[in-house]
C-alpha cells in the first residue's frame, strides 16, 4: 500500500510539474491576434482584438492603449483602424474583417473591445470594456500610469463617456469624431488631471463638427489641457487621418498619469461613479449633478467645495502631502475642520454645517452604490427575465407571457446588415424556475402582478406599489432594490407599448428608451401617454407628488 501511494504522489508531482512547464510554455504571438474573456453578464466568451509589440517581454511594464469601435464595426476592424489600416481599395468591412494585415511595430499594448456590436457604450458594453481591461491586467504586465483610450464616433462618444466617469483610470484620451451618450457634457470639468485630444472632419455629415468645436472651447474655458485638430474636407471617415502614421501612439506616449494629483474636480450623477482619486461621494443629491473641487494646495491642508454633496470621503494614503502623524486641516464650503488619520477621513453636512463623520453615513434602506436606480441599473448588469405561472394560465395565455418575456430580451433582435446584431443573450425563465443563484447574482426582470407571478408575490410585502390585477389599460413600470440586487417590476402593458421607431437604432425599439427612464413609469394605452414619471425619495419612498398621481389613476394600490 505504501509503494502504491508512493508511485501514485510521484506521478501526481510529476503532473503538476508537466502542466505548469506546459503553461508557462504557452506564448501568444508578437501582433495583431483575438483574445476571449468570459462575461457573467450572460455566461459568453466575449472577443477582443489585442497587439502585442514586436519584442514582446513577459516582464516589462507596457503602456496599453483600449481603442472603441464605432457603429457597423467590431474588435478586429477596429484594431486595425487605430494602426491606420484602412480597407484596401474596393474592399468592404466584411471583407477587411476576415484578416490582419502587417502593423507597424510600436511599443504598446493595444486592446479593442467587441462590446456586443454596436450598441453604445452604457449599461452591458461598458462593463466589458471593464473586463477586458481586467482580462489584459491579469495576463500582462501593465503600467498603470499609462493607460490610454481612443475611439471613433459611438466609440469616440464612448471614450468621452468612460473617460469622464472614471477619470482616475487614465492618462489620457482622444476622441474621434465624437457621439457621446446624453449627460456626458455635463460631465467635462472632471477631466481636470488628464490631456484630452479631439479629431473631427469639418464636412463630417454624420456627427456635427460643430459639436466637438462646442467640446473644445468648453474645455479650454475650465482650464482643462486641450488639443484639436479638424481635417478641412473630411467627411465621416476623419479617422483616416487620426491614427494615419502612428500619430496616436506618439501622442500618448507624453502622457502619464499623476496618481495622486493635488487638486480633484469631480461631477457625477450616480453613486455608480462615485470616485476620482482621493475623494469618493457618500451622499448626494441624485436630481442633480453633485460637484467637488477638492485642493490639497499644501502638506495636511485641503480646500474644499461642494454642491448638492451632502456626505463625502477623503482618502489621502499614499500622497506625497499627507503625512499621518500631524492633523490635516480643511476648509469646506468655508467651513474650517481639523481631523487626524491614517488615510481616510468621512464629513457629512447637517444643517448645511460640515463635521467630521463618526457614524456610518449610509445605513437602512437609502439610495447608495448599487441600489440607486435609475430603471436602466438593472439592465446594466447581469439580469434575468421572468414571466408569470402562479396562476396557472391556459397554453395561450403562457405562450403569450413567454413571448412578451422574449420579446423584452431579445436584445439580438437584426438591425439590417450595418448594424447587425446586438450579441447579448440573457436568460429567460418561468417564475417558478429560479435558482438561489439567480437570487444571489442576477438582477430580475418581472413580469405580471403578484397575482400572476410568483417572483412578484414573494416580495410583494416588499415592494412599494402594485397594479390592480384586472387592470387592462395601463402600463406600470419601475425599479427597486431587494437583498443584493435589483428587481424591475413591469405589470400590465410592457413598457414600450406605443413606442415608435425613430433615430438611430444602436439598440432595437424595445430598448431604446430604457437608459432615459427615471425610477417609475406609469402609463395608460401607450408608454407615449406618460401619467407618471419620476424618482423615488431618498429613503426609496413614492413622494406625495407621485403618490396623488398614482392613486388617481385608479390602477394602482401603494403598499408604503
Amino acid at each position: 500500500m505504501r509503494i502504491k501511494f508512493w508511485n501514485a504522489a510521484v506521478f501526481t508531482v510529476l503532473g503538476l510539474i508537466l502542466n505548469i512547464g506546459y503553461l508557462q510554455a504557452q506564448k501568444l504571438p508578437s501582433g495583431p491576434q483575438v483574445l476571449t474573456f468570459f462575461s457573467d453578464a450572460d455566461d459568453s466568451e466575449q472577443p477582443y482584438g489585442l497587439y502585442l509589440p514586436k519584442n514582446f517581454d513577459e516582464n516589462k511594464k507596457y503602456p496599453l492603449v483600449i481603442m472603441l469601435h464605432g457603429a457597423g464595426s467590431n474588435h478586429r476592424l477596429d484594431l486595425r483602424r487605430v494602426f491606420g489600416k484602412s480597407n484596401a481599395e474596393g474592399e468592404t468591412d466584411d471583407e477587411a474583417t476576415r484578416y490582419f494585415p502587417q502593423f507597424d511595430d510600436v511599443d504598446f499594448i493595444v486592446a479593442s473591445p467587441f462590446a456586443r456590436g454596436t450598441a453604445g457604450y452604457q449599461g452591458i458594453p461598458e462593463e466589458d470594456v471593464y473586463d477586458v481591461l481586467d482580462d489584459v491586467k491579469k495576463r500582462f504586465k501593465i503600467d498603470e500610469n499609462k493607460t490610454y483610450l481612443t475611439g471613433l464616433s459611438m466609440g469616440g462618444g464612448g471614450t468621452l463617456w468612460l473617460g469622464l466617469t472614471r477619470p482616475d483610470i487614465w492618462a489620457a484620451i482622444a476622441p474621434v469624431c465624437p457621439a457621446p451618450p446624453d449627460g456626458t457634457f455635463g460631465l467635462a470639468a472632471n477631466a481636470l488631471n488628464f490631456p484630452v485630444h479631439f479629431f473631427h472632419g469639418d464636412a463630417d455629415p454624420v456627427v456635427p463638427v460643430a459639436d466637438t468645436r462646442k467640446w473644445v472651447q468648453h474645455l479650454q474655458d475650465i482650464g482643462v489641457e486641450v488639443s484639436y485638430k479638424e481635417f478641412v474636407d473630411v467627411k465621416h471617415d476623419s479617422w483616416v487621418s487620426a491614427y494615419d502614421n502612428g500619430f496616436i501612439f506618439e501622442w500618448f506616449g507624453h502622457a502619464e498619469r499623476n496618481p495622486y494629483p493635488d487638486r480633484v474636480k469631480f461631477i457625477s450623477r450616480q453613486y455608480k461613479y462615485n470616485k476620482a482619486f482621493w475623494v469618493q461621494f457618500d451622499k448626494m443629491d441624485l436630481t442633480a449633478l453633485a460637484e467637488i473641487d477638492a485642493n490639497l494646495n499644501k502638506p495636511n491642508a485641503a480646500t474644499i467645495t461642494t454642491k448638492n454633496l451632502s456626505a463625502f470621503t477623503v482618502n489621502l494614503k499614499g500622497h506625497p502631502k499627507f503625512n499621518a502623524a500631524s492633523n490635516v486641516t480643511f476648509s469646506i464650503d468655508g467651513k474650517a475642520l481639523s481631523a487626524k488619520t491614517d488615510s481616510a477621513v468621512s464629513f457629512v453636512k447637517n444643517n448645511n454645517v460640515w463635521a467630521v463623520a463618526s457614524n456610518p453615513i449610509t445605513t437602512g434602506l437609502v439610495k447608495k452604490k448599487g441600489a440607486e436606480g435609475p430603471i436602466f441599473e438593472a439592465f446594466s448588469s447581469r439580469h434575468v427575465y421572468f414571466y408569470g405561472t402562479a396562476d396557472n394560465p391556459s397554453p395561450e395565455e403562457l405562450k403569450k407571457r413567454v413571448d412578451l418575456a422574449t420579446k423584452a430580451a431579445n436584445w439580438s433582435d437584426y438591425r439590417g446588415e450595418f448594424l447587425d446584431r446586438i450579441m447579448f443573450f440573457p436568460r429567460i425563465l418561468a417564475d417558478k424556475q429560479v435558482r438561489p443563484s439567480d437570487m444571489e447574482s442576477s438582477n430580475l426582470i418581472l413580469f405580471g402582478t403578484k397575482e400572476t407571478n410568483a417572483m412578484i408575490a414573494k416580495y410583494a410585502d416588499r415592494l412599494p406599489m402594485h397594479l390592480n390585477p384586472a387592470d387592462k389599460t395601463h402600463g406600470l413600470f419601475y425599479i427597486f432594490p431587494v437583498d443584493k440586487h435589483y428587481v424591475a417590476i413591469n405589470s400590465g402593458l410592457p413598457w414600450w407599448t406605443g413606442a415608435e421607431d425613430k433615430g438611430f437604432p444602436f439598440v432595437s425599439a424595445m430598448h431604446r428608451k430604457l437608459p432615459q427612464f427615471r425610477d417609475i413609469m406609469l402609463f395608460k394605452d401607450a408608454s407615449t401617454n406618460v401619467i407618471v414619471e419620476g424618482s423615488f425619495s431618498d429613503d426609496w419612498k413614492v413622494t406625495d407628488d407621485m403618490k396623488t398621481k398614482l392613486t388617481g389613476s385608479g390602477a394602482i394600490t401603494i403598499t408604503k
